[in-house]
């Protein structure tokens, strides 16, 4: 007699075709024929304690990994809970699938519980939505879940599996599965549209290079990105888009990389690879972008050639392979660049413009300034030798601050929210972090961020994830708060801070760590941070620093939010 397979089962053997070892999840009636596949097959399922958090952790396993991340989330609220992941995923093109449960196909429309409009929902959001309604056929949706998943418009994906489907059975002999065949190729460019590309930008004075989130799962010939950038001494704008960073090279070690963010307001040439030009790249306008400058647009979903500003020149390529038809193009027209006239004006550009970044780092002010704290932490970690540790970058203006003093080794090294603007990730973007390389976490977080899903802590305890948490606390929701106290300074100086924006005065987060025996500790000045840091580092379990922060200081970031 032949063996039987449940749809679970063959789920599960299919994410192990695609080659998953991880998904995050929580335990839900509906998805669990595919967790007792999952354990058959030897994937880990990381349980989380609210399913948003498994919609971030998944989010930045992809963004480190540079692997399609994987949620399950059961039917109705299990579902719904994990949308805002889903938006933030579809922002930042991050290749995301979620599998959702569902209920029984013979009761829909019935009244019956959790039979939610759940594919409506997901449809505006995802890059594609199905449901699968044959037990039969459920390696071939998953199979074609991960194909729109990874194509060149990377993005998530929503599969609804029914709890009927999933307790079908099929005969082993007759179960149809797919190898693992991930498309190891790169899309070049027209010749034509290359040869002319490598003429404007042969002929460039200053040009900028900008790098989209989406490079991140797009790296085949990566090598001549850094390659084109040193012929030419061309800054990099990658910023504001920390997955990016280190991925072409270690920031350390290239200081082009460093230097594009402000210097694309003075280039006469900016050359675009997989760029989406939202608002957190200024819509690739004037004045953050000069007006004047010749654009060369190269993307691998057309798409996105002509958002927001027309291109000079625009094709559709990938940008590793993008990168070495222009490099071939350009040696042939002129010689290496020699000249740093260009970079020393694009570090001039940068210091201009980070200058309260940097003046933050020796500030003096007692309780330290919020930029003094994230300057302490890169102290803490270049001093303890933690220059691999992943760093993650939740809250409104706090997450500003540990992103500018932060740097990128490696690629996914450093993650933050994307253009959704979404606070609140930290927790689950930590554990996706750890789970795609096993590298430790410096989770730097605002006081309100910290609370949207401070239970994770007991996932990173039960998990032995090793992470220290360092809340910037203001005793505010400090972004909202400042950009009102600069939008209307008269007002706020009559009728006070409205309730909404205030938090309990240095509320002691740091007590949570008394659940699990960690340390937990909170400081009041600039000098005990390090010694503190240590401390927790010593104790080799998850600890919390609740450390006080100026009240009053605002990032850059925060002022340009208030509209200034």
């Amino acid at each position: 007699m032949s063996k039987m397979l449940t749809g679970g089962q063959l789920v599960a053997k299919a994410l192990k075709k695609e080659g998953i070892t991880t998904v995050f999840a929580l335990s839900g009636g509906h998805t669990m024929p595919i967790m007792y596949g999952l354990r058959e097959e030897g994937i880990e399922v990381i349980s989380v304690r609210h399913e948003s958090a498994a919609g971030y952790a998944a989010d930045a396993y992809a963004r480190v990994s540079g692997k399609p991340g994987v949620v399950i989330t059961t039917a109705g609220p299990g579902v719904t809970n994990c949308v805002t992941p889903m938006v933030e995923a579809y922002e930042a093109g991050t290749p995301l699938v979620h599998i959702g449960g569902g209920g029984f196909q013979q009761m829909y429309d019935m009244g019956v519980s959790q039979d939610s409009p759940t594919l409506d929902m997901m449809r505006p959001v995802c890059k594609d939505v199905k449901r699968c309604l044959v037990t039969a056929r459920l390696p071939e949706y998953v199979r074609k879940a991960f194909r729109r998943a990874t194509s060149a418009d990377s993005g998530p994906v929503y599969l609804e599996l029914p709890v009927t489907t999933l307790l079908g059975t099929v005969p082993e002999e007759q179960a149809v599965f797919y190898e693992e065949d991930p498309i190891q190729s790169a899309a070049f460019g027209d010749p034509a549209r290359v040869k002319a590309a490598a003429k404007v930008l042969a002929e460039a004075k200053k040009p900028v290079l900008v790098l989209g989130e989406q490079c991140r799962y797009s790296t085949l010939y990566g090598e001549y990105v850094e390659q084109l950038v040193n012929y030419l001494k061309m800054p990099v704008h990658t910023t504001f888009l920390p997955t990016l960073r280190g991925l072409f090279c270690d920031e350390s070690k290239n200081e082009l990389f460093t230097l594009g963010e402000n210097a694309v307001a003075a280039a006469d040439v900016i050359v675009e690879l997989n760029v989406n030009n939202l608002q957190n790249l200024a819509m690739a306008k004037a004045p953050a972008w000069n007006a004047d400058a010749k654009v060369i647009q190269i993307n691998e979903d057309d798409n996105k050639i002509g958002f927001n500003r027309d291109a000079d020149i625009g094709f559709v390529a990938s940008p590793g392979a993008a990168a070495m038809q222009l490099y071939q193009e350009i040696i042939q027209l002129i010689p290496e660049v020699t000249s740093t006239a260009w970079v020393d004006e694009a570090r001039e550009l940068c210091s201009r413009a980070r200058a309260p970044f940097i003046e933050a780092k020796d500030s003096q002010a007692q309780p330290p300034l919020p930029g003094r704290l994230a300057a302490e932490v890169m102290r803490f970690i270049e001093k303890n030798g933690l220059q691999d540790w992943h760093i993650i970058c939740d809250g409104g203006d706090a997450a500003q601050w540990m992103l500018y003093n932060s740097v990128a080794h490696y690629p996914g090294q450093v993650v933050k929210f994307s253009n959704l603007g979404t606070i609140g990730t930290g927790a689950g973007f930590t554990l996706g972090a750890w789970a795609a390389d096993r590298r430790p976490v410096l989770w730097y977080s605002g006081d309100g961020s910290f609370g949207f899903h401070t239970m994770e802590l007991e996932t990173m305890v039960r998990n032995g994830v090793p992470v220290i948490c360092v809340i910037s606390n203001d005793s505010s929701w400090g972004m909202i708060k400042l950009s009102e106290e600069l939008r209307s300074p008269d007002f706020i100086a009559e009728n006070g801070h409205h309730s909404i924006n205030l938090l309990q005065t240095m509320f002691p987060y740091e007590k949570v760590t008394e659940l699990w025996g960690g340390v937990g500790l909170q400081v009041h000045k600039y000098e005990e941070i390090v010694p503190a840091l240590e401390k927790i580092l010593a104790s080799g379990k998850p600890g919390i620093l609740n450390c006080e922060v100026d009240q009053k200081a605002y990032s850059p970031r925060t002022k340009s939010f208030a509209g200034l």
